[in-house]
């Protein structure tokens, strides 16, 4: 009777030992998939502050149907989830935004976003 009762520990202490294992491997992926989306999130609002900046007439402090001349705001270059750096494309007609997660999160992936006079499209390049 002694020896099945220690069997039964023994094995119930595998069991939540290989729980615990998978709960963490989980909770690391959802990390690291919160951390895109943010990023993601982060960029697009970035693009959509640099399509209003293409509309707006230059009179008015915009660039009149171009890209040439907006930055990224200083204080959202670098956020809580990463820092953002910006590409004028196509002589003006294009911007591409390229965040990239912080250094301390260790991740290797970076997202592009693509923004045009009508589109923003992001990428999560791995």
């Amino acid at each position: 009777m002694g020896q099945q009762q220690l069997l039964l520990i023994v094995l119930g202490v595998i069991i939540v030992g290989i729980a615990v294992v998978v709960g963490i491997n989980v909770f690391t992926a959802q990390s690291e998939e919160s951390a895109k989306d943010a990023i993601v999130s982060d960029c697009t609002t970035l693009g959509a502050m640099a399509q209003q900046f293409f509309r707006k007439p230059t009179a008015m402090g915009g660039g009149g149907n171009s890209f040439t001349g907006w930055d990224i705001p200083s204080n959202l270059d670098t956020t809580a989830n990463g820092t953002y750096a910006r590409t004028i494309t196509g002589g003006g007609s294009g911007v591409s935004i390229v965040g990239t997660p912080l250094a301390s999160a260790g991740y290797a992936w970076t997202v592009t976003t693509t923004v045009s006079s009508t589109e923003v499209t992001s990428v999560v390049n791995d």
